[in-house]
């Protein structure tokens, strides 16, 4: 885990607030609005409490109650309205502002990940993004009008009441005006440190929240590996490590919270001695010190935590933080005018591709042409640039130089929507979602008929598994399709891609991991698939693609070699070596087996 600094910058209190109001979106005027009358109702307030200072006047030494009442009767009615403020302000939780804001953000967060180059999306854990898009929201909303409140009354009300008692006595009122604005430079000399807290507490929150999820998800791999132990042990390291950074923070904030409370108590044991010397001198009523004494008692408990509420300001920082990091990645420019191919031979150009953090180019200098209507093969070790070059296509990057076409148009230049429309896409390992079979396949195209999901699926010949099911096409295929085999998740898979009717089809390998069985059943739903349409196949199983319009033989990011499966043979370079490698290892296994 990557920690803060010591120097990190803690975001200051006017920026913090202008990131507030920008999450805030929508209903960002009615928490403004929130925020203004909490801060009217903690003056109301100090006003309210104001008033017992001329009350004890009328009552001590010598009670006189006809003078009291309008005081008295002041005093509640301005409780009153405080209260009324109060809830009219605190009405954004209740009333559905704040749900409706966080569905608002959670939206907006949905929306941008949609737009996020996937090069960038693949770098983050699962966990990572589900922490940032429902601890993150949750920690920007849920306590803010509670601690907004909370430090109305700590700050604004005592410097109200100081101010009023400006009127009665200014040496008191001056006294107070000088111990109530000393919060503001031990809270900013404290608030760093609970900044850069609060950040190591929000990565170590999300770091532990990534490792439950990957554990879950992993179960079946991790007992069949007998690895359930060692994994447990690295969720363990996380609670530890969150245990570790929680206990940091309560230590190094004990005695720094211990000097505040001390300094806050110190000051209003000041206003009191020094009253009390004013009052034996005769220079100070004795009414006026009872009410100061009640008013700063009042205050003692909410100054002395003041700087304590101030820390949640730094977690919803720390959560805007994480929240504006997404919001802030720009999506892949679009070339204008938008354009849109007649054709869908595809051609890449001089592509030259480095992932992120990486000084060794993925693609170099890479050129191939892949006609319309033909079917290309690409093959080479792993690593050589063979799934990069159909994400290129697909756009989850742009090349950094060079360029990638659909039927002559830069892909740059295709609208995303109408560049994913052109191409299905079939991958080894087939994701479904936790709906049923009919949801699964239909969401290649949504307005297709039940009639039309059927036919895919007939296509695809996944039709006769299906209806065996007992739910036929509305059984619940599970967490990624963990209730079907592989060869009828890859079959399912096909028949979306089917449904979908895309002119390119990019095939990775989708028949490696599936029995023989399921694999002639596969190539079957495959071949239906293809016809008539720019196909292109990451193959690793050279026996799959012999029959291949074209094979591109790909190593160290460049096309090495091209031709037909017959010329390349001939050729008698790297493709006949690796089909000669991978007959004999099949000869060897025939022969072990006899």
């Amino acid at each position: 885990m990557k920690k803060p600094q010591p120097n990190a910058r803690i975001t200051p209190l006017r920026e913090t607030w202008s990131q507030l109001m920008s999450s805030a979106r929508s209903r960002a005027p009615q928490l403004r609005a929130s925020l203004i009358g909490l801060g009217i109702g903690a003056t109301v307030q100090g006003l309210a409490l104001a008033c017992l200072i001329p009350l004890f006047q009328t009552l001590i030494p010598q009670p006189n109650w006809l003078a009291a009442l309008p005081w008295l009767l002041t005093m509640t009615g301005l409780m009153f309205v405080s209260m009324l403020i109060r809830w009219w302000a605190q009405g954004f939780d209740y009333r559905g502002d704040m749900v409706q804001n966080a569905h608002e953000l959670r939206t907006a967060l949905g929306e941008q990940l949609r737009r996020l180059p996937l090069e960038q999306l693949q770098g983050k854990r699962a966990g990572e993004v589900t922490a940032t898009l429902l601890g993150n929201v949750d920690e920007n909303l849920s306590y803010l009008l509670t601690v907004a409140n909370m430090m109305a009354h700590a700050l604004i009300t005592p410097v109200v009441v100081a101010l009023a008692a400006l009127w009665f006595d200014w040496r008191m009122g001056l006294l107070m005006l000088l111990v109530f604005p000393a919060l503001i430079p031990l809270y900013r000399w404290r608030r760093p440190a609970y900044g850069r807290g609060m950040q190591m507490l929000a990565e170590a929150n999300e770091r532990t929240s990534a490792n439950i999820l990957e554990y879950t998800q992993g179960l079946p791999v991790l007992r069949s590996a007998c690895c359930t132990g060692e994994n447990a042990e690295r969720i363990q390291a996380s609670f530890l490590h969150l245990e570790k950074i929680q206990i940091m923070g309560q230590k190094k904030g004990s005695k720094p919270n211990l000097i505040l409370a001390t300094v806050i108590e110190l000051g209003i044991l000041l206003v009191v001695v020094l009253g009390t010397l004013l009052v034996v001198q005769g220079s100070l009523n004795v009414a006026v010190l009872a009410a100061l004494i009640v008013i700063v008692v009042r205050f003692a408990e909410p100054l002395a935590t003041f700087v304590l509420y101030a820390k949640v300001i730094d977690l919803i920082e720390a959560a805007l933080s994480k929240i504006n990091a997404i919001l802030r990645v720009k999506p892949l420019a679009q070339l204008t005018p938008a354009q849109f191919p007649q054709t869908h031979d595809v051609v890449f150009e001089g592509v030259i591709f480095s992932y992120a953090n990486t000084d060794q180019p993925t693609l170099q200098n890479l050129d191939a042409r892949l006609p319309t209507s033909s079917l290309t093969a690409l093959v080479g070790p792993s690593g050589s640039g063979k799934t990069t070059l159909t994400r290129l296509l697909m756009r989850h990057a742009d090349p950094q130089a060079g360029r990638v076409t659909i039927g002559s148009v830069d892909v740059r230049a295709i609208e995303p929507a109408q560049l994913n429309a052109l191409i299905s896409v079939v991958f080894q390992d087939v994701y479904l979602f936790d709906d049923t079979i009919l949801a699964n396949i239909r969401m290649a195209r949504p307005d297709a008929t039940d009639d039309e999901v059927q036919t895919a699926a007939r296509a695809a010949h996944c039709h006769e598994f299906v209806t065996r099911l007992p739910k036929g096409y509305l059984t619940q295929v599970g967490d990624i399709g963990g209730s079907l085999s592989g060869g009828e998740r890859q079959r399912i898979s096909i028949a979306r891609a089917i449904l979908k009717n895309a002119p390119i089809v990019v095939l990775d390998e989708p028949t490696a991991a599936l029995d023989t069985e399921s694999e002639v059943a596969v190539q079957a739903a495959i071949d239906a698939l293809v016809r008539d349409r720019t196909v292109i196949v990451i193959a690793h199983r050279l026996s799959t693609i012999a029959a291949a319009d074209q094979i591109l033989v790909i190593d160290d990011g460049q096309v090495v070699e091209s031709g037909r499966h017959d010329e390349l043979l001939m050729y008698a370079g790297r493709y006949a070596r690796m089909w000669q490698a991978q007959k004999s290892a099949k000869n060897w296994h025939t022969g072990q087996c006899i």
